[in-house]
């Protein structure tokens, strides 16, 4: 049993692209698909897609060659840790992205800022 399916899905892609994979899947959830989708648009991956085939949709995930993700997960299960719209800062001086979960869906950072929206961090990817 996955008590944790955002933090499944980090360490997944950090191992797939520690070992130099080109792919790997996991199991399909709604947040999984809107992290990725902001991934894709940042380009941290190539492309992903999801496979309806067997009873359990799956996803998956392709990376781009020779392309180390940090990824961590900063909002847990057991401590979530939230952000005012006053306090979302860069990260990395904007190389990297935090994927927020907020009144408007998951969005990054960026878009946060933006939209004047505080939020749960969920990740920061860089």
């Amino acid at each position: 049993m996955n008590t944790d399916p955002i933090a499944d899905l980090l360490t997944r892609l950090r191992n797939a692209s520690r070992v130099n994979l080109h792919s790997c899947t996991m199991p399909y959830s709604k947040i999984k698909e809107n992290i990725l989708k902001i991934m894709l648009e940042k380009k941290f991956i190539k492309k992903f897609e999801i496979t309806k085939d067997e009873k359990f949709p799956e996803i998956l995930v392709t990376i781009e060659e020779n392309r180390k993700l940090n990824l961590k997960r900063i909002s847990k299960p057991g401590q979530r840790i939230y952000v005012k719209k006053e306090n979302i800062k860069l990260l990395r001086s904007g190389l990297g992205t935090r994927v927020i979960s907020t009144s408007k869906g998951v969005i990054t950072d960026e878009e946060a800022r933006k939209q004047n929206l505080g939020g749960e961090i969920i990740c920061e990817i860089y």
